[in-house]
């Protein structure tokens, strides 16, 4: 793949009309649906992310948000798939290549995990581990290929491992999804079609080099400047992104509306000042929120392509522009459907989802007000604490 001839986000905007068409049907399955991942995998969207030393795109941080936030404008839950599935191909960065070439050479390829199991264990034994885990939060599991479970290693069956300043090991174990047993539990408010399943594996063996680390430097094997973002940071950028999608549509959406619904016979909702306010203002969020957020995203770039690291200022304000873009993005969404009236309730129109899917998203920790904290400490010329910002 010669990646610098590709144009990611026209292939994403050539795909936003088929993602759209089968939003009711991405929801009703609780999973993309096939035609839909095909059509994704034929555009290469879920390599985008890859080294391309294995054939992938490594495409910038910045084509990479603009395609999620293109497909959430279509479907939130299809951009959250693809969102998680880019986020889990750091692993190829950070695994040896046979094994990055084992798991996503085929065309179909699809990496989904969720967070750590507390109970997880992974038993040092002789080549790898063994290992028995619940998981949750498996987006995209469904139409995964392989499954990560990010595992608490012990060296026996009672004793944690450490490292040396006494913090426990965490491994994650790459397993083929023909491996684990998924458990259907995916029924919630909104993001109905990321399929976010638990699953479960008991006493199985995992091989030793298909384990990694999130950021963990012993085992990188690719030093591009794209793997030196933390992971939970890619995760942050595409997240944000995503929500600004859903955040434009839904305020798109209403701004439609506005000109054309009369309340009680009257004039348009459009002629009214108060919702003239709430539009401009709604505005407001999301445009001085997506300019914040790729400013600080196109200057930690910068920063990483020259090799050198980003200080604690910018990456309290990349952290403070991720949080902040997506609360904004609520916001806007919930002005759209509190000012659609009685439009908003009915599942015809696009509301509802919208609401359903941006309060879900919202649920997740890369929005969590508390992520404010460590921002202002660090503003305040405080040392925030390990893996904050």
């Amino acid at each position: 793949m010669n990646s610098t001839t590709i144009d990611w986000v026209q292939r994403a905007r050539d795909l936003a009309p088929m993602i759209a068409e089968a939003s009711d049907r991405t929801e009703a399955e609780g999973q993309v649906p096939l035609d839909v991942m095909k059509a994704m995998h034929e555009a290469q969207l879920f390599r985008a992310a890859l080294p391309r030393s294995i054939g992938g795109g490594e495409a910038s941080p910045m084509d990479l948000m603009e395609v999620c936030e293109i497909v959430a404008s279509q479907d939130a839950s299809t951009a959250w798939c693809l969102g998680q599935a880019l986020g889990c191909t750091w692993s190829a960065a950070y695994t040896a290549p046979e094994v990055a070439h084992e798991m996503f050479d085929p065309a179909d390829a699809v990496l989904a995990w969720g967070p750590p199991d507390p109970k997880s264990k992974a038993i040092k034994v002789d080549g790898g581990y063994r290992v028995t885990g619940h998981w949750r939060f498996g987006s995209g599991s469904r139409n995964a290929t392989w499954v990560g479970g990010h595992s608490f290693v012990y060296e026996d069956e009672d004793t944690r491992a450490t490292d040396d300043k006494g913090r426990p090991v965490l491994r994650t174990m790459l397993m083929k999804k023909s491996e684990i047993t998924p458990v259907d539990v995916w029924q919630v408010m909104g993001l109905r079609g990321t399929g976010s399943d638990d699953y479960v594996v008991k006493d199985h063996f995992v091989p030793e080099a298909f384990t990694t680390w999130r950021d963990s430097q012993p085992d990188r094997h690719e030093f591009g400047p794209l793997y030196s973002i933390p992971l939970l940071t890619i995760y942050g950028m595409l997240f944000s992104s995503l929500a600004l999608g859903v955040g434009r549509s839904a305020l798109d959406e209403f701004i439609e509306l506005a000109k054309v619904k009369r309340p009680h016979g009257g004039a348009p909702l459009a002629e009214n000042a108060v919702i003239q306010s709430g539009v401009a203002t709604a505005n407001a969020k999301l445009l001085s929120s997506r300019i914040f957020l790729r400013d600080v995203v196109a200057e930690h770039w910068t920063v990483l392509s020259a090799g050198e690291v980003p200080s604690l200022d910018l990456r309290a304000r990349l952290r403070l522009a991720i949080t902040w873009s997506m609360n904004q993005a609520r916001e806007a969404v919930n002005f759209a459907f509190q000012s659609a009236g009685t439009n908003a309730i009915f599942e015809e129109n696009p509301f509802e989802r919208r609401f359903r899917d941006i309060h879900t998203i919202s649920a997740q920790g890369q929005s969590h007000v508390s992520n404010y904290e460590p921002v202002g400490m660090a503003f305040l010329g405080m040392t925030p604490p390990p893996g904050r910002v």
